[in-house]
């Protein structure tokens, strides 16, 4: 399991010597779907921020594939939350996506052949090739989450670390961005997606990690997203509306 899988062991961060998130640990495998769960201020991002080496943490080990990573690499993408980034930076799509591979690129080397394959394998997955040359700022919602998911791709990442891909999509572009996450899935990937949609857990995630400041619960959607674990994270009775499906 240690080869095909990332581990997380006794991970603590902290801002200012505040601990947002207190010794984590938990094992996944890589061709699982895994949503990462809990209220605001639970700890979420700081989670995929720390897995990506964007923030550095207190105590822990973080190894994918049995060997212990450490800062940014080229196996982990993270994807920031969409009102993060700068869409007015002017840059094109491909630009966007090429950035994907600067962390295979040396320094003092061109973008090779095999580079702009990638980039352009990328574009082609994501379905952007069109608008490679558009600028960033004229994309619709749907659009600007595949840029970044194209840049993922193009670094040939292993593991994707998705900060509310979903927020403020429209259906179309919910639904197409969930097949190109099935599709990540089914060819072994391993995407932890921070999520808030409780309803929509069940069809979208093989597997659940619920947090608020530390580790509730991890595991498959049948075994984890219980009323009794989202109440213990929550802090809250789980609404009416989730009893559909929810283990008791």
């Amino acid at each position: 399991m240690s080869t095909h899988s990332l581990q997380v062991e006794d991970l603590t961060v902290s801002y200012r010597r505040i601990p947002a998130l207190h010794h984590v640990g938990f094992t996944v495998g890589c061709g699982n779907c895994v949503a990462v769960l809990g209220p605001n201020g639970a700890g979420k991002s700081t989670l995929l921020k720390a897995l990506s080496g964007l923030l550095e943490s207190e105590t822990g080990k973080v190894r994918f594939h049995g060997r212990e990573m450490r800062g940014a690499n080229k196996e982990f993408a993270y994807l920031p939350q969409r009102e993060m980034v700068d869409w007015d930076f002017p840059t094109t799509v491909r630009g966007v996506v090429e950035m994907g591979r600067y962390l295979r690129v040396r320094w003092w080397r061109r973008f090779s052949k095999e580079d702009r394959a990638a980039v352009d394998a990328a574009l082609e997955a994501v379905q952007l090739s069109p608008l490679q040359d558009r600028q960033i700022s004229a994309l619709s919602g749907g659009q600007q989450q595949r840029v970044f998911l194209a840049r993922a791709l193009a670094q040939e990442a292993h593991v994707l670390l998705l900060d509310e891909p979903f927020t403020g999509l429209d259906q179309p572009s919910q639904e197409a961005l969930r097949a190109v996450f099935r599709q990540l899935r089914d060819q072994g990937k391993l995407l932890l997606i921070s999520h808030h949609d409780l309803q929509s857990v069940p069809e979208l995630f093989d597997r659940v990690l619920l947090l608020n400041g530390e580790l509730i619960a991890e595991g498959t959607v049948a075994e984890a997203f219980t009323k009794g674990n989202l109440e213990r994270t929550y802090g809250t009775r789980v609404f009416s509306g989730l009893d559909h499906g929810l283990a008791v």
